[in-house]
């Protein structure tokens, strides 16, 4: 007979993943977490001392993210955006094969740049844009769209700071943000290379091989060529590749703030402020409408998953999955890999990443693992929360805001058509970049 505490906090488990996913009436996903987070601290398998722990663990990575994301809204205010994809469609010179590998190189750099729900909120509505204006039909959409949606979501790998559940899962396992670039960047950034490659043969028959140069928007008249619309535009290509050089060596500063343990929201903080600064100074725009256009849904969703999922660790849930997968990661670090990235690419697809790779983190930090199989095992783990969850829609929360942009553009894809690629395309990048992940760390570390 299961206690109230353990009932009350599965009940409130199951209740808020039904939500998240299904999310009645665009329901957003920070209510089910807040209510299923309240429901846990009522059940008692959180305390409020347990809640101290768990916002000092979220609260770094929050504040990064709420810095960067504060970064895109700026660089969105000055057009820079709509500015890169145009010019990703220019440099095309009319190739229809060329734009596919230009524009998961843009979905790509945004997230490297940025984050993975950002990147996808940003980049599918300009895509779309940019799509309709070449006259492209909706079949010849998809792989764009599709691809762009897969590449920008995975490419959070490379990258702790790409993620704001990789951040808290960062500081859980108690690893700074260099060691994991070390660790992570090349296998995994090998791994989307793979992953592309491989979505361009499943597409090749279905991209155009001859795309318009002339574009058609409210703003410029039909048949104005890419070229000459980046010359009426109120930014110089030198002031947006100045602004693109700033963001790019804040994101070398986070990096460099963690290899010497200076906390990374602070450089996160200071660039967006600059940024904010920059902007008031060109468009005499003041920092106050930011406040309204962060999401802070984010950081309270954040929040409140992770209160869930350290209930359910309170309640024994990762004592059991330490039985029961203990003695397979404690083999080989090849084995490490290959276990730990399967099952939270398992975990992942049925109940998300955002749960799955806290509940998969906990679970190794109580393992007794040595230090380079900790770690090892906590790189497949986010391999598999940022990869192998994307085989269904369901499986992250940037997949789930990709289904729901392109509703409201009217472009229809469904779910099969969505499982039909990612079943061909998943498993193979999943068990590459695994492989790839524990010979990289075996060659880094021979002993």
């Amino acid at each position: 007979m299961l206690s109230s505490p353990v009932l009350l906090t599965l009940v409130a488990f199951l209740f808020t993943i039904v939500l998240v996913l299904w999310r009645p009436r665009g329901l957003n996903e920070a209510v089910p977490s807040t209510v299923g987070a309240f429901l846990v601290l009522i059940s008692g398998a959180v305390t409020l001392h347990d809640l101290e722990q768990i916002s000092a663990t979220v609260s770094g990575a929050a504040i990064t993210i709420m810095a960067t994301i504060v970064m895109a809204i700026v660089l969105e205010s000055f057009g820079f955006f709509q500015w890169a994809a145009e010019g990703l469609a220019m440099r095309a010179k009319g190739s229809g094969i060329r734009l596919f590998w230009y524009v998961n190189l843009l979905c790509f750099l945004m997230t490297l740049f940025f984050n993975n729900d950002g990147s996808i909120l940003i980049t599918t509505p300009i895509l779309l844009i940019m799509l309709k204006h070449l006259g492209l039909k909706n079949h010849q959409k998809i792989p764009y769209l599709l691809s762009g949606a897969l590449v920008a979501t995975a490419s959070s790998a490379p990258i702790g700071v790409s993620n704001i559940v990789n951040l808290i899962a960062l500081k859980i396992v108690h690893m700074d943000l260099y060691m994991h670039t070390l660790m992570m960047f090349v296998p995994a950034t090998l791994g989307l290379v793979f992953l592309t490659t491989l979505l361009f043969i499943c597409f090749y028959r279905q991209l155009p091989k001859r795309i318009p140069l002339t574009v058609s928007t409210a703003h410029h008249p039909l048949s104005t060529p890419l070229a000459e619309r980046r010359k009426t535009s109120r930014f110089s290509d030198k002031f947006m590749q100045s602004i693109l050089l700033f963001v790019f060596i804040v994101r070398l500063s986070l990096f460099g703030a963690s290899y010497i343990h200076v906390p990374i929201e602070w450089v996160a903080v200071f660039g967006s402020l600059v940024l904010l600064s920059w902007r008031w100074i060109y468009l005499k725009m003041p920092p106050t409408d930011i406040l309204k256009k962060i999401p802070w849904h984010i950081l309270v969703f954040a929040f409140g998953m992770y209160v869930i999922i350290y209930g359910l660790n309170n309640i024994g849930l990762t004592d059991s999955l330490v039985t029961l997968f203990q003695p397979l990661v404690s083999g080989d670090l090849m084995n490490a890999s290959l276990m730990m990235g399967g099952l939270l690419s398992m975990m992942s697809t049925l109940f998300n990443n955002h749960p799955a790779l806290m509940v998969g983190t906990l679970t190794l930090t109580q393992m007794g693992l040595d230090p380079l199989t900790l770690k090892i095992a906590y790189l497949a783990s986010v391999i598999g929360s940022d990869i192998g969850a994307l085989i269904l829609p369901i499986g992250t929360l940037a997949s789930l805001i990709w289904m729901h942009i392109l509703k409201q553009y009217k472009v229809k894809i469904n779910w099969k058509e969505y499982v039909k690629v990612t079943a061909i395309v998943i498993p193979p990048t999943l068990l590459f970049t695994l492989v790839l992940l524990a010979l990289w760390v075996s060659w880094l570390y021979p002993h």
